[in-house]
């Protein structure tokens, strides 16, 4: 358990030095407070700028809470994805190759202790800053739109919460499998392209990790269908469980390819 703690540390340590723990929390939370403010000032933006025919008027759709959330939602969802791909790709394949991973492996410290203070810490910045976003957002919400319970909110989140985690653990077990490049298209292509795939064709299925996005938004109207919805929860956790022991699997058989 010391020797865990140590790498936790180690791997908090790295994350504060290139500053992620503070640029990745602040991405998001600009997000969350961008997407009501713009939607809130948009008309008067419009009106300022918009060079409208003398008589002509703008008018733009009143938004409720609700749907601030999923527009929010929609801008994570690709925008959010790329930068948790981007920043996190090189995790573990980064140190493979510039040598650093074979200061550890010469330690007596397990390959399961690796990847997974790897994937706390990462999993950890990652909700925490989810979180910071969206209630940046609810603040600015409640004063601008409709009313959203803070118990919409919560739910919201803890849905949409298991599927950042699953986005980080394919590209976790991606970096310990490939090269930063490779590791880097499969993530995005698992993530962002099978989500494509998932909105044109999903309506044959409703069981599935891409899927969560959606439930997630149906918390904040009441018309999530409980059974594809708890499904959908099972599997994605039993997937991220086998992609945690995929990684450690292929950490340690990439281990003779580390850089000297």
């Amino acid at each position: 358990m010391g020797k865990f703690h140590v790498l936790l540390q180690k791997v908090w340590r790295e994350n504060s030095r290139n500053f992620k723990v503070l640029w990745i929390p602040l991405f998001f939370i600009i997000f969350g407070v961008m997407e009501p403010l713009t939607n809130y000032y948009l008309p008067e933006i419009m009106k300022s700028v918009g060079n409208l025919p003398e008589g002509m008027e703008f008018v733009w759709p009143e938004f409720t809470g609700e749907e601030i959330f999923i527009s929010l939602l929609g801008q994570y969802q690709m925008i959010g994805i790329l930068v948790i791909v981007l920043a996190f790709m090189g995790s573990i394949s980064g140190e493979r190759k510039n040598g650093t991973a074979t200061l550890l492996y010469v330690r007596p410290i397990s390959f399961g202790q690796y990847y997974l203070s790897k994937w706390i810490v990462i999993s950890g910045l990652v909700i925490i800053s989810l979180f910071l976003g969206f209630l940046s957002a609810w603040y600015y919400i409640e004063i601008l739109f409709s009313h959203v319970t803070f118990m919409q909110f919560l739910e919201f989140f803890a849905v949409y919460s298991l599927w950042m985690l699953f986005v980080v653990t394919v590209t976790l077990t991606c970096s310990a499998a490939f090269s930063t490049g490779i590791a880097a298209t499969l993530s995005l292509t698992i993530t962002l392209v099978f989500q494509v795939i998932d909105s044109i064709l999903g309506a044959y299925w409703s069981v599935s990790p891409w899927k969560l996005s959606t439930y997630a938004t149906h918390t904040l109207n009441g018309t999530i269908e409980n059974s594809s919805f708890w499904w959908s929860v099972f599997v994605t956790a039993i997937l991220i469980f086998v992609l945690i022991v995929l990684g450690i699997y292929m950490l340690k058989k990439n281990a003779s390819n580390v850089t000297i």
